[in-house]
C-alpha cells in the first residue's frame, strides 16, 4: 500500500489535496490539530474517491509530539512508509511589523517553517533507504514578492522555498524530490477578511483559484512524469505575478 501524509488536511487546500491523492491510489493520512469533524468530513471524501485514509492528530509546530507520532504509527506499519510528504499546515496572523505581537511571528514561523522540520525529519530517512519519495511544500506568492502586513507570513514561506531548494540537492541522488507550490489567492479560509472584489482586479485571469487547482499541480508533482523535477517552487497565481 502506498501512503501519503497531508499536513492540515482537514480542509481547504489540504482536503482537495487529500482527495487528489485518493483518486490516485494513495492511502492518506490526514493531519488536523483540533477539528476533527472536518478532518472526518476529508475523511469520507477520500473514502468516496475510492481510496482509504486515516487520521493523526498531531500539531507540527511542536517537535516531540510531532516525532512521537509519527514514530507511533511507523511502529504499527512495519515495512511500509509515507512516501509522499505534503507540508500543507500553515496560518497566517497579518499585521504590520511595529504592531506584530511576538506569539504572532512566533506561531506563524512555528507551523509553517518549524513544521517543515518537524515533520519531514522523521519522515526521510525511509524515502532515502527506499529511494523512492516525494516532498512538497505549501509556499505562497506572500514568500516570493513580500506582502505588506505579512512580514511573519512571507519569512516563513519565504523560509520553506529556501528550504526546498536546499533539501533537493541533498536527496536527489537517492530519488526523492523536494518541490514548493507557491499559490496565489485561492478560494478557502486563509483570505477570509481579503476583499476578493478588488483584489481579483489585479489578477490577470480575474478570479481566485479553486483548491482543486492547486491540488492537480501536486497529483502532478507526484506522479511519475514529474520524475525529474526538483528544487523547484512552482507559482499558481493566476497572472499575479510572473
Amino acid at each position: 500500500m502506498k501512503h501519503a501524509l497531508v499536513t492540515g488536511g482537514s480542509r481547504g487546500i489540504g482536503r482537495a489535496i487529500c482527495v487528489k491523492l485518493a483518486q490516485m491510489g494513495y492511502n492518506v493520512i490526514i493531519n488536523y490539530v483540533s477539528n476533527e469533524n472536518e478532518a472526518l468530513k476529508t475523511l469520507q471524501m477520500v473514502e468516496e474517491a475510492g481510496s482509504t485514509g486515516e487520521l493523526l492528530k498531531f500539531d507540527v509546530s511542536n517537535n516531540a509530539e510531532t516525532v512521537a507520532v509519527l514514530e507511533a504509527w511507523q511502529e504499527a506499519h512495519k515495512g511500509e512508509f509515507v512516501e509522499v510528504l505534503v507540508n500543507n499546515a500553515g496560518i497566517r496572523k497579518d499585521n504590520i511589523l511595529m504592531w506584530m505581537e511576538p506569539e504572532d511571528w512566533d506561531k506563524v514561523l512555528g507551523i509553517s517553517l518549524s513544521g517543515f522540520y518537524n515533520v519531514t525529519r522523521p519522515l526521510l530517512q525511509k524515502m532515502l533507504v527506499k529511494k523512492r519519495g516525494r516532498i512538497i511544500n505549501m509556499a505562497s506568492v506572500s514568500g516570493l514578492t513580500g506582502i505588506p502586513g505579512q512580514c511573519n507570513y512571507s519569512a516563513a514561506k519565504g523560509g520553506i522555498i529556501a528550504a526546498t531548494k536546499a533539501l533537493a540537492q541533498e536527496v536527489a541522488r537517492k530519488k526523492v524530490t523536494v518541490n514548493a507550490i507557491a499559490p496565489g489567492f485561492i478560494q478557502t479560509d486563509m483570505v477570509e477578511g481579503l476583499n476578493e472584489e478588488e483584489l481579483t482586479k489585479t489578477i490577470p485571469l480575474n478570479r481566485f483559484g479553486k483548491p482543486e487547482e492547486v491540488a492537480a499541480l501536486v497529483g502532478f508533482l507526484v506522479s511519475d512524469d514529474a520524475a525529474y523535477i526538483t528544487g523547484e517552487c512552482i507559482s499558481i497565481n493566476g497572472g499575479l505575478i510572473s
